[in-house]
């Protein structure tokens, strides 16, 4: 019996919620020793689910020029992840795209659109890792264009270092979680399928470690300050030198990503790759205070690998690690998957998945 990628999928999605289904109205809490767990019923939680673009960027750009709406590639799309049996999604939110650079936020199209997936993804029950802040362009895989926002005047290496910068953010982040959905009626603390937030996306943090410390304490009094009471994680994997300042920062988790095989290699990898795969080493969970802190996937795939082993063997080692949230970066909208034109290095959509 051969099995394709989309039941793979499914079966990593069993591995992964070992200890039962997400459950509707229930928020969740970090335990004295890092474990996730609801807080109806205290007991451990797990998700599995995707990365999805669709409101901003590229993926955006390439909806509308299908003459498909926005809305209606959201419905089609929440509806197959739903099919799929996932029950997590995260994305780094273009902020280059809602906001401006004083750190103002925008009630554009784009954050309208955010708004609007959140809302179908919560009709289908499924639990939401928001990060507000990514500092990317909103270019890729094409020109970034000018936005006037504090990640295009700063970028991300002043964005860690610079006061004025900071002042940006910390503005941008009380009025983002001040925000109020449109479509649902409620402030993201408010929304009890939001679970939790990750302060940025993939920080590269230099300078004075203090400064590292600083940055992120700032961020999170920042968020606490709009009524914010879920738990917050902060990337660790992209600043492992820094690992010992971020883990005295006042959050309850971190963040990890997995490209075990690179990226966008341009031609299909052959081999096993399954050893790539046999072990989550963390270098830096011997710190003390990290031992009693959660730990989040917020990207992963095997890229350029058409082989479907791949996704259950990785689920295995993320829960040998303990890891309870993965997802997958990124699912390909099924407007558009037929061209792969976004993330070439894998396909995932439920109908153009070889």
């Amino acid at each position: 019996m051969i099995l394709n990628k989309q039941y793979l999928f499914i079966l990593v999605f069993i591995l992964m919620s070992g200890f039962g289904q997400a459950q509707n109205k229930q928020g969740i809490y970090v335990d004295a020793k890092g474990v996730i767990r609801w807080e109806k019923n205290h007991q451990e939680a797990a998700f599995f689910g995707t990365n999805y673009t669709v409101p901003f960027a590229y993926g955006n750009r390439a909806i509308l020029k299908t003459g498909i709406s926005a809305e209606q590639a959201i419905k089609d799309d929440v509806y197959h992840f739903s099919r799929l049996g996932l029950d997590a999604f995260r994305v780094h939110i273009w902020d280059t795209e809602i906001s401006d650079s004083l750190g103002n936020l925008l009630n554009n199209e784009h954050l309208r659109l955010f708004d609007f997936l959140l809302a179908e993804l919560k009709k289908r029950k499924i639990k939401t890792l928001v990060t507000p802040i990514a500092f990317w362009g909103n270019g890729y895989p094409e020109k970034d264009e000018p936005t006037g926002s504090f990640s295009s005047k700063y970028g991300k290496h002043n964005a860690l270092m610079n006061e004025a910068a900071f002042k940006a953010q910390e503005n941008y982040l009380k009025q983002f979680f001040k925000h109020k959905n449109p479509y649902t009626g409620l402030t993201y603390q408010q929304d009890a399928d939001i679970l939790a937030t990750e302060v940025n996306n993939e920080p590269q943090h230099s300078g004075a470690p203090e400064r590292t410390t600083e940055y992120i304490n700032r961020m999170v009094s920042a968020i606490k300050s709009t009524g914010w009471s879920k738990p917050i994680f902060y990337n660790i994997s992209e600043s492992p030198k820094y690992a010992a300042a971020i883990v005295k920062a006042d959050v309850q988790g971190h963040s990890f990503q997995w490209y075990p095989t690179g990226l966008v290699a341009g031609h299909t990898l052959k081999g096993n790759f399954l050893p790539n795969v046999a072990a989550y080493k963390i270098p830096f969970d011997t710190i003390p205070a990290f031992a009693n802190r959660a730990k989040v996937v917020y990207e992963f795939d095997a890229g350029d690998v058409m082989t479907p082993i791949m996704y259950p063997a990785m689920a295995k080692s993320f829960r040998a690690a303990g890891f309870q949230w993965a997802t997958q970066f990124a699912y390909d909208p099924m407007a558009t998957a037929y061209a792969n034109t976004e993330y070439q290095t894998h396909y995932l959509n439920l109908a153009y998945t070889p």
